[in-house]
């Protein structure tokens, strides 16, 4: 008896949201971390710390989601002209299109008279959806949605940022920076292997290029924050 391994079916727009929402939380924690142990590194006061780490939150939650909203905006205006176009192509020469459909299926494999006849059944059922799939890898029930990508951005990038922020606040000034660092490692390490996940891509290399990257922007921002508090001391 064979047994059939199972494929999760996961829309477009679906994997839209995951990315954004990695992406938008590994964000959050590089550039919240780096700005917070930056700032901790010219002064200690916690409320100074404190209200800068929240500046850059919303300032980058915000430039996130709109960063987003406006990429995927422009992904979605694209398929929909593409979408429009076979739209055109269909009503004015259908002739043609079924003759491309035909030769796209006959070009995966099968003989021109099944090809043919699976172009014509397809083209009976649902003509855009079919040349849509084909053509132009796309589902026109499924389009990408900008408002979707924009909140996971802001949402992830807000529960990204507020990691090292508490880490930052709730731990005595001598312990601030460790403790923040060794969060945002721990959280680096956490989205490198989900991105990889998503993506099917190499998750040590993914982890470690995440890791090295935060600790590298956390290190020169913190060296950059103590030459000018002690310039300014």
């Amino acid at each position: 008896m064979t047994h059939h391994e199972p494929h999760d079916e996961v829309s477009g727009d679906r994997i839209n949201w995951l990315r954004a929402g990695v992406l938008g939380a590994n964000d959050g924690i590089v550039s919240t971390a780096s700005l917070v142990v930056g700032v901790a590194g010219a002064t200690t006061d916690r409320v100074q710390i404190l209200v800068a780490g929240l500046a850059g939150l919303f300032a980058g939650a915000m430039s996130m989601a709109s960063g987003e909203y406006v990429s995927v905006s422009s992904q979605r205006d694209a398929e929909r002209a593409l979408i429009a176009q076979e739209k055109r192509e269909l009503r004015e020469m259908p002739d043609e299109e079924l003759k491309e459909l035909a030769d796209i299926y006959q070009g995966k494999g099968l003989d021109a008279e099944t090809a043919r006849e699976v172009a014509v059944q397809l083209t009976e059922h649902d003509a855009l959806a079919a040349h849509a799939e084909a053509e132009l890898k796309l589902d026109p029930d499924e389009l990408t949605n900008p408002w979707g990508a924009a909140i996971a951005s802001f949402v992830s990038f807000t529960i990204g940022a507020l990691l090292p922020l508490i880490a930052i606040a709730t731990t005595p000034p001598s312990l601030r920076v460790p403790v923040t660092v060794v969060a945002a490692i721990v959280t680096l390490a956490l989205t490198g292997y989900f991105s990889a996940r998503l993506s099917n891509a190499p998750k040590q290399r993914a982890v470690l290029r995440n890791v090295v990257g935060g600790l590298i922007a956390m290190g020169v921002t913190y060296a950059i924050g103590s030459l000018v508090g002690q310039s300014i001391g």
